[in-house]
C-alpha cells in the first residue's frame, strides 16, 4: 500500500498531504488555449424565473455552436422527462461543440446522463458532489470518508459509460485542502479528464482562487491527466476576475454563461471572459475559439428566450455599452474612436445600419436586413415577419433595427405556445368605470373569449386572462420600457409569475402596451406549464 493509500486510512482533516516538488500541471495542459464551457442552458436556466421548453434550447444551442463554444452543457437529464429530451435532442443535432449532461453522483444520475448524450458527436458527462466541510455536515450529511468514496463510485461508472468525464468538487473554493487535494487525486485516477473547482457560493477574492489551483497543482501528483476548470459565481460581482486569475496560474477551462446568467447572482459571463482575453492579449496571452461578432445576436436571443431584459449599462452587450453622452467623450470619439473605445462595436457584432426601413421598404430590403441583423429564417418565416414589419412601418415613421429584433424574436420565439392571444379591446379612462377588457384566446387550438373588468387596464385584461385559463400563479414583477425612442416606439414588457415556489419571466412587444402586456402574460404562462414538468433534485447547484 504507498504511502498516500495509507493516509486515507487515517482522518482525513488531520493528515497532512505532503507537497511533491516531482508534480505540477504538464505542458500539454499548458497552452494558450482556453476551452470555454457554456452552462446558459443548464445553470443559467436555474435562475428564478428563466424556464427554456426543447425548441427554445435548440435555438441557444445552434448560436452557441455557431460562436465556437467547446462544450455546451445542454442540461439536467435527471430532472425531468423534458429535460431529457432537450439534452437528447442537442446531442444529436449539435455536431462541432462537445454537449454534456450534468449529474449528481449517483447511479441513476450518472446513466440517465449518458443515455441523453449517448447521440452525441462528442459527449461529455459532468458529475459532482460537495466537498466543503459546512456542506458534507448539512446539505449531504455524509462523513468525508464517505464522500469521498461517493467520489471514487460515481467518475469510475461515469467513465465505464463516456470517455470524456469532468468531476466537480461543489463549494470547492471552501473545501479543506487537504480533502481537496485526496478527492482531486481520486477522480484524475478513476478517469475523469476534466476537474472542475468551482467557486459555487461566489465567495472566493481573485488572489485568494488563483493560490487554490496553484496549490492543487503543487500538491496533487497526477495533475498532468487532466485539464482544470473554473465556475464561478457573482455573488460578489468577482466571477469573471476570479475565472482570469485562475486561467493565469494554470487553469484551462473556464465555465460561463451569456449574459451572466445562472444561480443567485448569476455565473461569469461569457462575452465579458471573452472579450476581456481578446482585448487583454498583451496582459493575458491567451486564445478562444469564440467567434465574438456572434456575441450580440447570441446575448439578444438569451434575454428574449428567458425574459431577462439586459441592464443598460451591462458590459459588452447593454445598450450604453457603446454610447458616448458626455461633450468630452464625444469630442475624443469623433476625433478617434480609440479614446474612449477599447474595442470595436463590430468586434461583438454589433455594427452599424445600412438600410433604412419604412413603410415603403420591399421584401428583399427586408431580407436583406434580417441577415445583416443575423437571423437565418425560412420563406414562410420571413414571409410572416414581412408581414408583421409592413403592419408595424404603418404605425411608426422609422422602424429601428431594435424594432425588428424584438417583431422578430417574438414571432419566432412563441411558435409553440400553447396560450396565444386572438384579439384584445380595452375600455379604459375618465368615462370608463371599473375599466373593462374583452379577450380571445387560443387555447390549445380551441378559441374562448370573455369579457373581464378591474382596477385599471392591465389589472381588467389579466382578470380575463385568469378567467379564460384558471391558474394559481401571482403576479410577482411587471415592467414596461420602450424598445427605442419616440412616442410611437414598441413597449417592451416583462411580467414574471409565480406558482409553488417556482417562477418564470414572459416578455413581448408591441407598439400598443396593453396588447404587449397581455403577450408577455401569455408567455410568462406558457413558460410555466413547462417550468411545472421539472423537479428540482437535491444537490442542484455546481
Amino acid at each position: 500500500m504507498s504511502g498516500f493509500q495509507r493516509k486515507l486510512t487515517l482522518n482525513l482533516f488531520d493528515c497532512t498531504y505532503k507537497k511533491s516538488e516531482d508534480y505540477g500541471p504538464l505542458s500539454d495542459i499548458e497552452t494558450d488555449r482556453i476551452i470555454i464551457f457554456d452552462t446558459t442552458l443548464r445553470d443559467g436556466e436555474q435562475s428564478p424565473g428563466a424556464s427554456m421548453n426543447m425548441d427554445e434550447k435548440l435555438r441557444i444551442a445552434k448560436i452557441l455552436e455557431a460562436m465556437g463554444v467547446d462544450i455546451i452543457e445542454a442540461g439536467f437529464p435527471i430532472a425531468s422527462d423534458g429535460d431529457f429530451e432537450a439534452v437528447s435532442e442537442i446531442a444529436k443535432t449539435i455536431k462541432n461543440s462537445t454537449v454534456c449532461g450534468l449529474a449528481r453522483a449517483t447511479k441513476m444520475d450518472i446513466e440517465r446522463c449518458a443515455d441523453a448524450i449517448k447521440h452525441a458527436s462528442r459527449g461529455r458527462i459532468h458529475t459532482f458532489i460537495s466537498t466543503s466541510p459546512l456542506h458534507m455536515e448539512f446539505k449531504l450529511q455524509m462523513e468525508p470518508g464517505a464522500v469521498l468514496e461517493k467520489v471514487k463510485e460515481s467518475v469510475t461508472l461515469a467513465r465505464n459509460l463516456c470517455g470524456d468525464v469532468e468531476w466537480s468538487a461543489e463549494d470547492g473554493s471552501r473545501t479543506e485542502h487537504d480533502f481537496l487535494c485526496r478527492c482531486v487525486e481520486t477522480a484524475i485516477d478513476c478517469g475523469a479528464t476534466t476537474i472542475n473547482i468551482p467557486d459555487t457560493v461566489g465567495y472566493a477574492v481573485p488572489n485568494e482562487y488563483a493560490d487554490l489551483f496553484t496549490m492543487l497543482f503543487d500538491r496533487v501528483p497526477n495533475v498532468d491527466k487532466a485539464v482544470f476548470s473554473v465556475h464561478c459565481h457573482n455573488d460578489l460581482g468577482l466571477a469573471v476576475a476570479n475565472s482570469l486569475a485562475a486561467v493565469q496560474v494554470g487553469a484551462r477551462q473556464i465555465e460561463c454563461a451569456m449574459n451572466g446568467l445562472g444561480e443567485r447572482a448569476g455565473n461569469a459571463a461569457l462575452e465579458e471572459i471573452t472579450m476581456a482575453l481578446k482585448t487583454r492579449s498583451d496582459y493575458m496571452p491567451f486564445t478562444t475559439n469564440i467567434d465574438t461578432t456572434l456575441i450580440t445576436k447570441a446575448s439578444k436571443l438569451v434575454s428574449t428566450i428567458t425574459g431577462f431584459s439586459i441592464q443598460p449599462n451591462k458590459a459588452i452587450v447593454g445598450a450604453n455599452a457603446f454610447a458616448h453622452e458626455s461633450g468630452i467623450h464625444q469630442d475624443g470619439m469623433l476625433k478617434h474612436a480609440s479614446t474612449y473605445e477599447i474595442m470595436s462595436p463590430e468586434s461583438v457584432g454589433l455594427g452599424q445600419s445600412k438600410l433604412v426601413l419604412g413603410k415603403h421598404s420591399g421584401k428583399h430590403a427586408f431580407s436583406v436586413k434580417l441577415k445583416e441583423l443575423g437571423y437565418d429564417l425560412g420563406d414562410d418565416a420571413i414571409k410572416n415577419a414581412f408581414k408583421r414589419f409592413k403592419d408595424l412601418a404603418d404605425l411608426k415613421k422609422d422602424v429601428f433595427d431594435e424594432d425588428i429584433v424584438a417583431l422578430v424574436d417574438d414571432q419566432v420565439v412563441r411558435v409553440n405556445d400553447r396560450l396565444k392571444l386572438k384579439s384584445l379591446e380595452i375600455n379604459c379612462g375618465t368615462v370608463h368605470c371599473p375599466p373593462r377588457a374583452v379577450l380571445e384566446l387560443e387555447i390549445d387550438g380551441d378559441s374562448k373569449t370573455c369579457d373581464s373588468t378591474g382596477d385599471g387596464p392591465v389589472d381588467a385584461a389579466f382578470n380575463a386572462i385568469k378567467e379564460l385559463f384558471p391558474h394559481r400563479a401571482h403576479l410577482q414583477l411587471y415592467q414596461v420600457h420602450a424598445v427605442t425612442g419616440g412616442t410611437d416606439a414598441q413597449a417592451e414588457v416583462t411580467v414574471r409569475l409565480a406558482e409553488d415556489g417556482k417562477s418564470v419571466n414572459g416578455q413581448s412587444a408591441d407598439t400598443d402596451t396593453m396588447v404587449a402586456s397581455v403577450k408577455a402574460y401569455l408567455n410568462a404562462i406558457n413558460k410555466l406549464l413547462v417550468k411545472r414538468e421539472k423537479t428540482a433534485p437535491s444537490a442542484l447547484s455546481a
